[in-house]
Protein backbone atom coordinates (compact mmCIF):
# COMPACT_ATOMS: atom_id res chain seq x y z
CA UNK A 1 0.00 0.00 0.00
CA UNK A 2 1.55 3.28 -1.31
CA UNK A 3 1.48 6.71 0.80
CA UNK A 4 -0.74 8.32 -1.79
CA UNK A 5 -3.48 5.62 -1.44
CA UNK A 6 -3.07 5.51 2.43
CA UNK A 7 -3.92 9.23 2.47
CA UNK A 8 -6.84 8.68 -0.04
CA UNK A 9 -8.12 6.00 2.41
CA UNK A 10 -8.86 8.80 5.29
CA UNK A 11 -11.57 9.68 3.73
CA UNK A 12 -13.05 6.38 3.94
CA UNK A 13 -15.66 6.17 7.23
CA UNK A 14 -15.61 2.53 8.05
CA UNK A 15 -17.92 1.83 10.56
CA UNK A 16 -18.05 -1.96 12.12
CA UNK A 17 -20.97 -3.73 13.88
CA UNK A 18 -19.04 -6.00 16.16
CA UNK A 19 -16.14 -6.16 18.34
CA UNK A 20 -15.73 -9.80 17.93
CA UNK A 21 -12.42 -11.47 16.20
CA UNK A 22 -13.82 -10.54 12.51
CA UNK A 23 -14.91 -7.09 13.45
CA UNK A 24 -10.92 -5.88 15.83
CA UNK A 25 -8.89 -7.71 13.22
CA UNK A 26 -10.51 -5.53 10.35
CA UNK A 27 -10.51 -2.32 12.41
CA UNK A 28 -6.96 -3.00 12.71
CA UNK A 29 -6.58 -3.57 9.26
CA UNK A 30 -8.27 -0.41 8.05
CA UNK A 31 -7.06 1.81 10.62
CA UNK A 32 -3.23 0.61 9.28
CA UNK A 33 -4.09 1.51 5.50
CA UNK A 34 -5.64 4.76 6.62
CA UNK A 35 -9.53 4.97 7.02
CA UNK A 36 -11.24 6.37 9.24
CA UNK A 37 -12.33 3.51 11.73
CA UNK A 38 -15.37 3.41 14.06
CA UNK A 39 -16.53 0.16 16.00
CA UNK A 40 -20.09 -0.24 17.23
CA UNK A 41 -19.64 -3.27 19.66
CA UNK A 42 -22.75 -3.85 22.63
CA UNK A 43 -20.92 -5.97 25.08
CA UNK A 44 -17.13 -4.98 25.10
CA UNK A 45 -14.25 -5.21 22.72
CA UNK A 46 -13.67 -9.34 21.70
CA UNK A 47 -17.47 -9.76 21.67
CA UNK A 48 -18.75 -13.54 22.70
CA UNK A 49 -15.84 -15.09 21.09
CA UNK A 50 -13.31 -13.45 24.18
CA UNK A 51 -16.26 -12.55 26.86
CA UNK A 52 -18.10 -15.65 26.95
CA UNK A 53 -17.03 -18.13 24.13
CA UNK A 54 -13.75 -18.89 23.32
CA UNK A 55 -11.50 -17.26 26.05
CA UNK A 56 -13.15 -18.32 29.33
CA UNK A 57 -14.34 -22.34 27.82
CA UNK A 58 -10.54 -22.56 26.36
CA UNK A 59 -9.27 -21.06 29.88
CA UNK A 60 -11.67 -23.79 31.72
CA UNK A 61 -10.26 -26.45 29.22
CA UNK A 62 -6.60 -25.55 30.57
CA UNK A 63 -7.87 -26.12 33.95
CA UNK A 64 -8.98 -29.26 32.96
CA UNK A 65 -5.82 -30.39 31.50
CA UNK A 66 -4.14 -29.07 34.80
CA UNK A 67 -6.29 -31.55 36.79
CA UNK A 68 -5.54 -34.75 34.18
CA UNK A 69 -1.90 -34.05 34.40
CA UNK A 70 -1.69 -34.39 38.60
CA UNK A 71 -4.17 -37.30 38.25
CA UNK A 72 -1.65 -38.89 35.93
CA UNK A 73 1.61 -37.70 38.13
CA UNK A 74 1.80 -40.89 39.26
CA UNK A 75 2.85 -42.94 36.08
CA UNK A 76 6.00 -40.57 36.18
CA UNK A 77 6.61 -41.55 39.78
CA UNK A 78 5.14 -37.71 41.29
CA UNK A 79 3.18 -38.28 44.19
CA UNK A 80 1.49 -35.20 45.31
CA UNK A 81 1.43 -35.32 49.00
CA UNK A 82 -1.50 -34.87 51.03
CA UNK A 83 -4.14 -35.06 48.11
CA UNK A 84 -5.62 -38.55 47.07
CA UNK A 85 -6.72 -36.71 44.05
CA UNK A 86 -6.69 -33.33 42.27
CA UNK A 87 -9.58 -30.93 43.65
CA UNK A 88 -11.14 -28.25 41.83
CA UNK A 89 -11.72 -25.03 43.54
CA UNK A 90 -14.85 -23.70 41.48
CA UNK A 91 -14.63 -20.07 42.99
CA UNK A 92 -10.84 -19.70 41.64
CA UNK A 93 -11.56 -21.58 38.40
CA UNK A 94 -14.67 -19.43 37.53
CA UNK A 95 -13.14 -16.26 38.39
CA UNK A 96 -9.81 -16.32 36.88
CA UNK A 97 -10.91 -17.57 33.46
CA UNK A 98 -13.93 -14.18 33.54
CA UNK A 99 -10.76 -12.35 34.69
CA UNK A 100 -8.79 -13.34 32.21
CA UNK A 101 -11.65 -12.75 29.54
CA UNK A 102 -11.91 -8.89 30.92
CA UNK A 103 -8.20 -8.60 30.35
CA UNK A 104 -8.33 -10.15 27.07
CA UNK A 105 -11.21 -7.31 25.98
CA UNK A 106 -9.57 -4.67 27.51
CA UNK A 107 -6.25 -5.40 25.98
CA UNK A 108 -7.96 -5.57 22.46
CA UNK A 109 -9.44 -2.03 23.51
CA UNK A 110 -6.46 -0.58 24.03
CA UNK A 111 -4.78 -1.87 20.79
CA UNK A 112 -7.74 -0.40 18.86
CA UNK A 113 -7.47 3.21 20.15
CA UNK A 114 -3.99 3.50 20.04
CA UNK A 115 -4.13 2.69 16.49
CA UNK A 116 -6.94 5.20 16.39
CA UNK A 117 -9.91 3.43 16.39
CA UNK A 118 -13.19 4.84 17.73
CA UNK A 119 -15.00 2.69 19.72
CA UNK A 120 -19.02 3.04 20.72
CA UNK A 121 -20.74 1.14 23.35
CA UNK A 122 -23.78 -0.15 21.91
CA UNK A 123 -26.46 -1.73 19.81
CA UNK A 124 -26.21 -0.98 16.05
CA UNK A 125 -29.16 -0.94 13.41
CA UNK A 126 -28.73 0.60 9.79
CA UNK A 127 -31.02 3.26 9.12
CA UNK A 128 -29.63 2.73 5.05
CA UNK A 129 -26.79 1.81 3.24
CA UNK A 130 -24.71 4.84 5.08
CA UNK A 131 -26.51 5.24 8.07
CA UNK A 132 -25.85 3.28 11.32
CA UNK A 133 -28.10 4.24 14.81
CA UNK A 134 -26.53 3.55 17.85
CA UNK A 135 -28.73 2.47 21.12
CA UNK A 136 -26.36 3.03 24.24
CA UNK A 137 -26.97 1.46 27.46
CA UNK A 138 -28.25 4.56 29.08
CA UNK A 139 -31.38 4.67 26.84
CA UNK A 140 -29.42 8.06 24.40
CA UNK A 141 -29.30 7.19 20.69
CA UNK A 142 -26.28 8.31 17.92
CA UNK A 143 -26.58 7.99 13.98
CA UNK A 144 -23.24 7.69 12.39
CA UNK A 145 -22.35 8.17 8.83
CA UNK A 146 -20.50 5.64 6.84
CA UNK A 147 -18.98 5.74 3.70
CA UNK A 148 -18.98 1.58 4.06
CA UNK A 149 -20.20 -0.99 6.59
CA UNK A 150 -18.74 -4.24 7.57
CA UNK A 151 -21.61 -6.34 9.45
CA UNK A 152 -19.52 -8.77 12.19
CA UNK A 153 -22.25 -9.12 14.69
CA UNK A 154 -21.57 -13.08 15.90
CA UNK A 155 -24.41 -15.46 16.69
CA UNK A 156 -26.37 -16.49 20.01
CA UNK A 157 -26.84 -20.04 21.10
CA UNK A 158 -29.78 -21.77 20.05
CA UNK A 159 -32.30 -22.76 22.39
CA UNK A 160 -35.11 -26.00 22.02
CA UNK A 161 -38.64 -24.29 22.93
CA UNK A 162 -38.62 -27.54 25.25
CA UNK A 163 -35.43 -26.70 27.07
CA UNK A 164 -34.91 -23.37 28.37
CA UNK A 165 -31.93 -22.45 30.20
CA UNK A 166 -31.95 -21.20 33.38
CA UNK A 167 -28.47 -20.34 34.19
CA UNK A 168 -28.62 -22.38 37.31
CA UNK A 169 -29.60 -25.98 36.40
CA UNK A 170 -30.26 -25.72 32.73
CA UNK A 171 -27.14 -23.80 30.62
CA UNK A 172 -26.40 -23.09 27.46
CA UNK A 173 -22.50 -22.07 26.80
CA UNK A 174 -22.73 -18.52 28.16
CA UNK A 175 -23.94 -19.51 31.04
CA UNK A 176 -22.09 -22.87 32.28
CA UNK A 177 -19.38 -20.50 34.21
CA UNK A 178 -22.73 -19.56 36.73
CA UNK A 179 -21.91 -22.86 38.44
CA UNK A 180 -19.53 -22.41 41.84
CA UNK A 181 -18.72 -26.44 42.08
CA UNK A 182 -18.05 -29.43 40.14
CA UNK A 183 -21.52 -30.82 39.04
CA UNK A 184 -22.57 -33.81 40.35
CA UNK A 185 -23.48 -35.12 36.82
CA UNK A 186 -23.43 -33.14 33.69
CA UNK A 187 -25.53 -34.00 30.71
CA UNK A 188 -24.32 -32.68 27.48
CA UNK A 189 -27.48 -32.23 24.85
CA UNK A 190 -25.25 -31.73 20.85
CA UNK A 191 -21.82 -34.18 20.36
CA UNK A 192 -20.33 -31.32 18.05
CA UNK A 193 -17.67 -29.10 18.88
CA UNK A 194 -18.64 -27.55 21.75
CA UNK A 195 -21.01 -29.93 23.44
CA UNK A 196 -17.67 -32.28 23.07
CA UNK A 197 -15.23 -30.19 24.65
CA UNK A 198 -17.22 -29.34 27.56
CA UNK A 199 -17.83 -32.73 28.21
CA UNK A 200 -13.93 -33.62 28.13
CA UNK A 201 -13.66 -30.84 30.56
CA UNK A 202 -15.63 -31.33 32.85
CA UNK A 203 -15.14 -35.15 33.21
CA UNK A 204 -11.35 -34.33 33.68
CA UNK A 205 -12.46 -31.81 36.34
CA UNK A 206 -14.06 -34.47 38.21
CA UNK A 207 -17.83 -34.47 37.28
CA UNK A 208 -19.94 -37.45 35.81
CA UNK A 209 -20.72 -37.00 32.49
CA UNK A 210 -23.33 -38.14 29.77
CA UNK A 211 -22.95 -36.82 26.12
CA UNK A 212 -26.44 -37.03 24.17
CA UNK A 213 -25.92 -37.32 20.48
CA UNK A 214 -28.20 -37.25 17.75
CA UNK A 215 -25.45 -38.99 15.31
CA UNK A 216 -23.80 -42.59 15.58
CA UNK A 217 -20.85 -41.09 16.89
CA UNK A 218 -19.71 -37.74 18.63
CA UNK A 219 -18.00 -34.86 16.29
CA UNK A 220 -20.15 -36.05 13.23
CA UNK A 221 -18.05 -33.33 10.78
CA UNK A 222 -14.44 -34.07 11.78
CA UNK A 223 -12.16 -36.85 10.86
CA UNK A 224 -13.80 -40.41 11.69
CA UNK A 225 -10.43 -41.93 12.66
CA UNK A 226 -10.15 -38.77 15.30
CA UNK A 227 -13.44 -39.21 16.58
CA UNK A 228 -13.14 -42.45 17.16
CA UNK A 229 -9.84 -41.67 19.51
CA UNK A 230 -11.97 -39.35 21.05
CA UNK A 231 -14.43 -41.88 21.95
CA UNK A 232 -12.05 -44.34 23.22
CA UNK A 233 -10.77 -41.97 25.12
CA UNK A 234 -14.31 -41.27 26.69
CA UNK A 235 -15.03 -44.51 27.51
CA UNK A 236 -11.70 -45.09 29.37
CA UNK A 237 -12.44 -42.10 31.70
CA UNK A 238 -16.14 -42.72 32.41
CA UNK A 239 -17.96 -40.23 29.79
CA UNK A 240 -21.35 -41.82 29.03
CA UNK A 241 -22.17 -41.38 25.15
CA UNK A 242 -25.55 -41.57 24.60
CA UNK A 243 -25.33 -41.97 20.46
CA UNK A 244 -28.34 -41.87 18.00
CA UNK A 245 -30.60 -40.12 20.51
CA UNK A 246 -32.37 -36.86 20.28
CA UNK A 247 -33.30 -34.83 23.22
CA UNK A 248 -36.77 -33.78 23.51
CA UNK A 249 -36.60 -31.44 26.56
CA UNK A 250 -35.08 -30.67 29.73
CA UNK A 251 -36.95 -30.42 32.89
CA UNK A 252 -35.62 -29.00 36.28
CA UNK A 253 -36.63 -30.76 39.24
CA UNK A 254 -35.57 -29.01 42.39
CA UNK A 255 -31.79 -29.86 42.28
CA UNK A 256 -32.23 -32.27 39.33
CA UNK A 257 -32.61 -32.31 35.70
CA UNK A 258 -34.40 -34.82 33.67
CA UNK A 259 -33.46 -34.75 30.06
CA UNK A 260 -36.26 -36.83 27.59
CA UNK A 261 -35.32 -38.60 24.93
CA UNK A 262 -37.26 -39.22 21.25
CA UNK A 263 -37.01 -42.76 22.13
CA UNK A 264 -39.03 -42.02 25.67
CA UNK A 265 -36.03 -42.87 28.11
CA UNK A 266 -35.56 -40.57 30.19
CA UNK A 267 -31.95 -39.20 31.58
CA UNK A 268 -31.64 -38.20 35.21
CA UNK A 269 -28.58 -35.55 35.95
CA UNK A 270 -27.51 -32.95 38.53
CA UNK A 271 -27.09 -29.94 36.02
CA UNK A 272 -27.45 -29.99 32.04
CA UNK A 273 -25.79 -28.10 29.49
CA UNK A 274 -27.56 -27.44 26.05
CA UNK A 275 -25.20 -27.22 23.17
CA UNK A 276 -26.88 -27.70 19.59
CA UNK A 277 -25.63 -25.01 17.63
CA UNK A 278 -25.97 -21.11 17.46
CA UNK A 279 -28.29 -18.62 15.66
CA UNK A 280 -26.86 -15.51 14.01
CA UNK A 281 -27.35 -11.87 15.54
CA UNK A 282 -29.12 -10.57 11.91
CA UNK A 283 -32.41 -9.81 13.42
CA UNK A 284 -34.14 -6.36 13.58
CA UNK A 285 -30.90 -4.54 12.53
CA UNK A 286 -32.41 -3.32 9.03
CA UNK A 287 -30.12 -5.33 6.52
CA UNK A 288 -32.46 -6.45 4.15
CA UNK A 289 -33.94 -2.90 4.09
CA UNK A 290 -30.60 -2.03 3.18
CA UNK A 291 -30.31 -4.70 0.81
CA UNK A 292 -28.25 -6.95 2.19
CA UNK A 293 -29.52 -10.63 1.05
CA UNK A 294 -30.13 -13.02 4.01
CA UNK A 295 -29.95 -17.19 3.55
CA UNK A 296 -33.29 -18.56 4.51
CA UNK A 297 -31.35 -19.76 8.31
CA UNK A 298 -30.71 -16.17 8.54
CA UNK A 299 -27.14 -15.61 7.57
CA UNK A 300 -26.02 -13.09 5.56
CA UNK A 301 -24.47 -13.97 1.97
CA UNK A 302 -21.49 -12.96 1.16
CA UNK A 303 -18.45 -13.85 -1.40
CA UNK A 304 -15.13 -14.54 -1.38
CA UNK A 305 -13.85 -10.79 -0.56
CA UNK A 306 -16.45 -11.11 2.30
CA UNK A 307 -18.87 -8.55 0.11
CA UNK A 308 -22.76 -9.01 0.60
CA UNK A 309 -25.56 -7.96 -2.37
CA UNK A 310 -24.82 -4.05 -1.12
CA UNK A 311 -22.12 -2.57 -2.48
CA UNK A 312 -20.74 -1.11 0.46
CA UNK A 313 -21.47 -3.36 2.99
CA UNK A 314 -19.47 -6.14 3.88
CA UNK A 315 -19.81 -8.91 6.38
CA UNK A 316 -17.79 -11.31 8.44
CA UNK A 317 -17.74 -14.67 11.28
CA UNK A 318 -20.80 -16.46 12.27
CA UNK A 319 -23.35 -14.18 10.87
CA UNK A 320 -22.35 -15.48 7.65
CA UNK A 321 -22.50 -19.10 8.25
CA UNK A 322 -19.14 -19.66 6.53
CA UNK A 323 -17.28 -21.66 9.28
CA UNK A 324 -17.81 -20.62 13.27
CA UNK A 325 -14.05 -20.11 13.84
CA UNK A 326 -12.73 -17.22 15.37
CA UNK A 327 -9.92 -17.70 13.12
CA UNK A 328 -11.96 -18.39 9.83
CA UNK A 329 -13.86 -14.00 10.82
CA UNK A 330 -10.58 -12.59 11.36
CA UNK A 331 -9.23 -13.71 7.62
CA UNK A 332 -12.75 -12.72 6.60
CA UNK A 333 -12.77 -9.28 7.96
CA UNK A 334 -8.94 -8.65 6.76
CA UNK A 335 -9.95 -9.87 3.53
CA UNK A 336 -12.78 -7.59 3.41
CA UNK A 337 -11.08 -4.33 4.74
CA UNK A 338 -8.66 -5.09 1.98
CA UNK A 339 -10.41 -5.36 -0.79
CA UNK A 340 -12.61 -2.28 0.44
CA UNK A 341 -9.24 -0.03 0.68
CA UNK A 342 -7.71 -0.84 -2.37
CA UNK A 343 -5.13 -3.15 -0.77
CA UNK A 344 -3.55 -6.40 -2.59
CA UNK A 345 -6.07 -9.58 -1.50
CA UNK A 346 -7.00 -13.24 -2.29
CA UNK A 347 -10.14 -14.49 -1.44
CA UNK A 348 -11.06 -16.81 1.08
CA UNK A 349 -9.84 -20.35 0.51
CA UNK A 350 -12.05 -22.97 2.51
CA UNK A 351 -9.60 -25.48 1.88
CA UNK A 352 -6.66 -23.55 3.63
CA UNK A 353 -8.68 -23.16 6.75
CA UNK A 354 -7.15 -24.94 10.02
CA UNK A 355 -8.81 -25.75 13.17
CA UNK A 356 -8.98 -27.54 16.38
CA UNK A 357 -11.43 -29.14 18.72
CA UNK A 358 -10.14 -28.86 22.48
CA UNK A 359 -10.78 -32.28 23.83
CA UNK A 360 -8.15 -34.60 25.63
CA UNK A 361 -6.74 -35.20 23.10
CA UNK A 362 -7.16 -32.53 21.02
CA UNK A 363 -7.96 -32.70 17.42
CA UNK A 364 -6.56 -30.37 14.18
CA UNK A 365 -7.07 -30.46 11.17
CA UNK A 366 -6.33 -28.29 8.01
CA UNK A 367 -6.90 -28.49 4.50
CA UNK A 368 -8.69 -31.74 2.27
CA UNK A 369 -10.13 -34.01 4.78
CA UNK A 370 -10.33 -38.37 3.59
CA UNK A 371 -13.97 -38.15 3.51
CA UNK A 372 -13.66 -35.54 0.92
CA UNK A 373 -11.45 -38.39 -1.14
CA UNK A 374 -13.59 -40.95 -0.20
CA UNK A 375 -16.17 -39.29 -1.86
CA UNK A 376 -14.06 -38.48 -5.30
CA UNK A 377 -13.64 -34.67 -4.89
CA UNK A 378 -9.86 -35.39 -4.46
CA UNK A 379 -7.60 -37.66 -6.03
CA UNK A 380 -4.82 -38.21 -3.23
CA UNK A 381 -2.90 -40.67 -1.40
CA UNK A 382 -3.18 -40.42 2.80
CA UNK A 383 -0.63 -42.18 5.39
CA UNK A 384 -1.84 -42.17 9.16
CA UNK A 385 1.04 -42.67 11.83
CA UNK A 386 -0.05 -43.23 15.27
CA UNK A 387 1.60 -42.09 18.13
CA UNK A 388 1.95 -45.17 20.38
CA UNK A 389 5.68 -46.04 19.22
CA UNK A 390 6.62 -42.08 19.13
CA UNK A 391 9.35 -41.40 21.71
CA UNK A 392 8.72 -38.51 22.91
CA UNK A 393 4.77 -39.42 23.32
CA UNK A 394 6.09 -42.53 24.90
CA UNK A 395 8.04 -40.19 27.64
CA UNK A 396 4.65 -37.97 27.89
CA UNK A 397 2.74 -41.39 28.66
CA UNK A 398 0.97 -40.82 25.35
CA UNK A 399 -0.43 -43.29 23.92
CA UNK A 400 -3.58 -42.51 22.15
CA UNK A 401 -3.85 -39.89 18.85
CA UNK A 402 -2.42 -40.01 15.48
CA UNK A 403 -0.62 -37.84 12.78
CA UNK A 404 -2.24 -38.55 9.11
CA UNK A 405 -1.25 -36.76 5.79
CA UNK A 406 -3.01 -35.90 3.06
CA UNK A 407 -0.95 -35.63 -0.21
CA UNK A 408 -2.18 -35.23 -4.22
CA UNK A 409 -1.83 -37.96 -6.26
CA UNK A 410 0.74 -37.45 -9.27
CA UNK A 411 1.92 -33.94 -7.64
CA UNK A 412 2.48 -34.94 -4.24
CA UNK A 413 1.73 -31.89 -2.40
CA UNK A 414 0.25 -31.69 1.04
CA UNK A 415 -3.26 -30.78 0.52
CA UNK A 416 -5.06 -31.88 4.01
CA UNK A 417 -3.59 -32.81 7.83
CA UNK A 418 -4.73 -34.17 10.65
CA UNK A 419 -3.12 -34.41 14.22
CA UNK A 420 -4.56 -35.79 17.30
CA UNK A 421 -2.43 -35.46 20.43
CA UNK A 422 -1.72 -33.07 23.40
CA UNK A 423 -1.50 -29.53 22.02
CA UNK A 424 -2.41 -30.53 18.60
CA UNK A 425 -3.46 -27.06 17.74
CA UNK A 426 0.65 -26.18 18.21
CA UNK A 427 1.72 -29.23 15.72
CA UNK A 428 -0.98 -28.09 12.90
CA UNK A 429 0.62 -25.10 11.75
CA UNK A 430 3.47 -26.62 10.28
CA UNK A 431 1.03 -28.32 7.93
CA UNK A 432 -1.28 -25.70 7.68
CA UNK A 433 1.99 -24.11 6.03
CA UNK A 434 2.61 -27.06 3.62
CA UNK A 435 -0.62 -26.70 2.88
CA UNK A 436 -1.17 -23.22 2.49
CA UNK A 437 2.28 -23.02 0.47
CA UNK A 438 1.68 -25.95 -1.65
CA UNK A 439 4.76 -28.06 -0.21
CA UNK A 440 5.72 -31.60 -1.67
CA UNK A 441 5.71 -34.56 0.88
CA UNK A 442 9.32 -34.66 0.59
CA UNK A 443 9.71 -30.70 1.61
CA UNK A 444 8.52 -32.09 4.68
CA UNK A 445 9.69 -35.16 4.92
CA UNK A 446 13.76 -33.44 4.11
CA UNK A 447 12.72 -30.89 7.08
CA UNK A 448 15.00 -31.33 10.10
CA UNK A 449 13.00 -32.43 13.34
CA UNK A 450 13.97 -32.36 16.82
CA UNK A 451 14.46 -36.16 18.22
CA UNK A 452 12.90 -36.76 20.56
CA UNK A 453 9.56 -34.51 19.47
CA UNK A 454 6.12 -35.30 18.34
CA UNK A 455 6.81 -33.28 15.30
CA UNK A 456 8.98 -36.19 14.22
CA UNK A 457 5.93 -38.17 13.76
CA UNK A 458 4.93 -35.35 10.89
CA UNK A 459 8.30 -36.45 9.11
CA UNK A 460 7.70 -39.65 9.25
CA UNK A 461 4.17 -40.06 7.45
CA UNK A 462 5.47 -37.42 5.08
CA UNK A 463 8.67 -39.65 4.17
CA UNK A 464 6.03 -43.16 4.20
CA UNK A 465 4.95 -40.84 0.99
CA UNK A 466 8.06 -40.20 -0.80
CA UNK A 467 7.71 -41.96 -3.88
CA UNK A 468 10.78 -42.61 -5.90
CA UNK A 469 11.62 -40.09 -8.91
Amino acid sequence: MNVSADRRNEATRLVILGGGPGGYEAAMGAAQLGANVTVVERAGMGGSAVLTDVVPSKTLIATADAVRRVKHAETFGVHVDGLDSAVTDFSVVNHRLLDLAKEQSSDIRTTLERAGVRIVIGEGRLLDDHTVAVSHPDGSEQKIEADAMLIAVGAHPRELPTAKPDGERIFNWTQIYNMNEVPEHLIVVGSGVTGAEFASAYNLLGAKVTLVSSRDRVLPGEDADAAGVLEDAFKENGVNVVSQARAEGVERQGDRVLVTLADGRVLEGSHCLVAVGGIPNTANMGLEEAGVQLTDSGHIKVDGVSRTTATNIYATGDCTGVFALASVAAMQGRIAVAHLLGDSVKPLNLDLVASNVFTSPEIATVGVTQRAVAEGKYQANIIKVDLNTNARAKMMNVDQGFVKIVSRKGSGTVIGGVVVAPRASELIFSLALAVQNSLHVDDVAETFTVYPSLSGSLAEAARRLHRHR
